[in-house]
């Protein structure tokens, strides 16, 4: 094992049998801040656009047992880096990408994408438990989520929960469904692995969890009266490749460290003749 820079031993032995960490003190609380700031003002600007097409809960009936039948919403909005210089520095922040290069034995490192999710007080939805594999298949598995939580986050207002472990059983099989728009909504067997059966990861505001794209993962209802806003950003190794031409996003293969040489590469071919 090569020399880690902000993880310990016993910090990246724990992520490689469990599939996921939680990281405290990677941004200051001025950093924090900032972020939430830029975040509220965002979310503010874009719902007075769009409030339907913010929408981001999952369908279908198991979706309707896992919330009881209550009116649930989620909000979302992609590729936040596109909106304020904010999330640029988020996901280009010096601790934070030794923190994954610690985690991805890697120095080329690239995005995939960003999103940002609010689940709001009394009614936000629930996400049964999935691999995010099923969105964006790749072939080395290098994919992971770097999960910021910008508010004090427990299984009451709509917490992460997760398999430790699972993400050692490869790709599972998929029990997702397709909308009458054809959007694909992909979750594991709700029988064999129920949200009520994963382990509920609290954070305070401020820590990241960072978990591998095959560890099982879910989330609770929020029915609480505080909000549950995060962001998410994708990452991985930049010698992976898509195994499906797939979940196109804004700034995707963005090198946030180290260099893409296979993307040069593959730019030389194809302007060659």
């Amino acid at each position: 094992m090569s020399e880690l820079k902000v993880l310990t031993r016993e910090q990246k032995q724990c992520y490689n049998e469990n599939g996921f960490i939680k990281l405290s003190n990677i941004f200051s609380k001025n950093e924090v801040d900032e972020i939430s700031d830029a975040y509220n003002e965002l979310f503010e600007r874009k719902h007075k656009e769009n409030l339907e097409g913010l929408e981001s809960a999952w369908k279908g009936d198991d979706m309707k047992k896992e919330a009881n039948y209550t009116p649930y919403t989620v909000k979302s909005i992609h590729g936040l880096q596109m909106h304020s210089a904010v999330f640029t520095r988020l996901i280009t922040h010096p601790k934070l990408l030794d923190a994954l290069e610690d985690i991805m034995d890697t120095k080329d490192i690239l995005l995939h994408h960003t999103k940002a999710h609010i689940k709001p007080p009394e009614k936000g939805a629930p996400y049964l438990m999935h691999q995010d594999y099923h969105y964006f298949p790749f072939k080395k598995h290098s994919m992971l989520a770097v999960f910021l939580h910008l508010d004090d986050t427990t299984p009451e207002n709509g917490g992460l929960a997760v398999y430790p472990g699972s993400h050692k059983l490869g790709p599972l099989q998929d029990h997702g469904l397709s909308d009458e728009k054809g959007e694909r909504y992909h979750y594991a067997d709700p029988k064999k692995y129920p949200l009520s059966g994963a382990t509920p990861v609290s954070a305070k505001r401020g820590e990241i969890l960072v978990f591998s794209y095959l560890l099982l993962h879910g989330s609770y209802l929020n029915l609480s009266a505080r909000s549950r806003r995060m962001f998410l950003a994708q990452i991985r190794a930049a010698d992976d490749e898509p195994l499906e031409d797939v979940h196109k996003s804004p700034c995707q293969n963005l090198v946030l460290r180290g260099t893409n040489i296979y993307r040069e590469a593959t730019m030389a071919t194809r302007f060659a003749h």
